[in-house]
């Protein structure tokens, strides 16, 4: 098949990721991909490239650009595009017009979040003007799913869940060694308890209340540090924050970082305080390391973290929940342990990379609907 997915762009994010790791698998499977960005390439752009995977760029002004659009729709006719893949919704709602008379027998688009719009709003209701020419939506979730069925978004019998996969064997569970290594490149003890998360610095992660959450930990678990992968538009609000809450000395922001694999093998225990996820890239790696983790209950997180098993469900925006769930796992860490290999015993069997190929393709192979 002839396939071309369009996003905004190809910059570090868990979307970018599946989607880099989808089309790669896709590519080796003996299909014809290319990426389109509706903006710039982006960072990871290159990486894709490496594996013979065309990616290309509309170079999207502000605002209603008919050029970008005559763009895209250059890239769908020249690839001979059979199946379009659009991720998220301001890539679908102008792929779609794109792709008008294009002899495209497969339209499909991925939510990979649960969305913060109001269903009023100008981009959703451009968006629900799609779904007469799009066959299938896609939600990573469940509950998002049922989101979007609740909000009238989309036709309830054109969605379908495919939850996020991931390459698993690229992760592997600390150790002391690592964990000391990690310890030392934070400037801390050797045997430094390291809480650590990762993901973009922006509202939907919240990291003030983990900020704040940790000083409550650091009360209670004096030799620990907070280790901040990522990089994004609050980091000066999050250092403030850090500041205002007492702990910017123990608290290391690490910026963007492509060694995440690497960093994870360090932490003793995952935190995420997210207000707003799908379905987390950043919990299946965490999984796939190891880690016990501690993530609110928000978009898919509890479907990937089972309370009890492989970690702690805790309310978001709740400082002192996180906090408590967070000194648990750090007192105990012989259960910390065992929770942490339950989440990479159920990574290797549900959230693998091929998996999540698998069920696309299936998609695709369906051809265009009655």
């Amino acid at each position: 098949m002839n396939i071309t997915h369009v996003v905004e762009n190809l910059n570090r994010g868990g979307l970018e990721r599946v989607v880099i790791d989808l089309v790669v698998e896709q590519q080796r499977a003996g299909h014809a991909c290319q990426v389109v960005c509706l903006f710039e390439k982006g960072l990871l752009a290159v990486e894709i490239e490496r594996h013979g995977v065309p990616v290309l760029s509309c170079d999207k002004r502000v605002g209603p650009d008919l050029r970008a659009i005559r763009r895209l729709r250059d890239s769908l006719r020249r690839h001979r595009t059979e199946v379009l893949h659009s991720h998220n919704m301001i890539a679908h709602y102008h792929a779609v017009p794109a792709s008008l008379g294009l002899p495209i027998r497969h339209v499909l688009n991925t939510r990979h979040g649960m969305g913060a719009l109001r269903a009023a709003s100008r981009r959703e209701w451009l968006y629900r003007r799609c779904m007469s020419r799009t066959d299938h939506v896609v939600t990573v979730c469940e509950r998002a799913r049922d989101d979007l069925v609740a909000r009238r978004m989309a036709p309830e019998g054109k969605l379908v869940v495919v939850p996020n996969g991931i390459e698993v064997t690229r992760f592997a569970a600390a150790s002391d060694e690592t964990r000391a290594a990690l310890a030392r490149e934070l400037g801390a003890a050797p045997s430094a308890r390291i809480v650590g998360t990762v993901g973009r610095l922006n509202w939907a992660k919240d990291l003030t209340t983990l900020i704040r959450a940790y000083a409550l930990v650091r009360e209670r678990v004096p030799d620990s540090v907070l280790a901040i992968v990522g990089d994004g538009a609050d980091r000066d609000k999050l250092a403030a924050s850090a500041e205002e809450a007492g702990v910017a000395s123990f608290v290391r922001f690490l910026g963007d970082r492509g060694d995440v694999a690497a960093l994870l093998r360090g932490f003793d225990v995952f935190a995420m305080s997210s207000v707003s996820e799908g379905y987390s890239i950043a919990l299946l790696e965490a999984c796939a390391s190891a880690l016990p983790i501690v993530a609110t209950d928000v978009g898919g997180n509890a479907e990937i973290v089972r309370d009890g098993r492989n970690g702690r469900i805790v309310p978001p925006r709740d400082a002192s929940a996180l906090a408590q769930a967070i000194v648990e796992m750090l007192a105990d860490p012989r259960r910390a342990a065992a929770m942490g290999l339950a989440g990479r015993e159920w990574a290797l069997d549900e959230a693998s990379l091929r998996s999540m190929t698998s069920r696309y393709l299936a998609l695709y192979a369906q051809g265009a609907s009655a």
